[in-house]
């Protein structure tokens, strides 16, 4: 499952810099995730860096894209072009 940023982001810029594959970027108003990068740091990390991070946690789980440790890690290894 990708993560989402909702709207109470407070734009305070510490969670861009701490994702691994470049899935965080500024949007029109907040901070947003693409679902399509973001791995939820599996294959970098134990936990979610920009959840660890966030001083107002309003970082959560995308019900939109549900996907289990295993795609997150298929993800990954397409991301980063790491062999299975």
């Amino acid at each position: 499952m990708a993560l989402y940023i909702t709207d109470e982001c407070i734009n305070c810029d510490v969670c861009e810099p701490e994702c691994p594959n470049g899935a965080i970027s500024q949007g029109d108003e907040i901070y947003e995730i693409d679902p399509n990068l973001c791995t939820e740091c599996v294959g970098h990390y134990e936990t979610s860096q920009c959840v660890e991070v966030c001083p107002v946690d309003c970082i959560l789980k995308d019900p939109g894209y549900e996907e289990t440790e295993d795609q997150l890690m298929e993800k990954y290894r397409k991301i980063t072009g790491e062999a299975a």
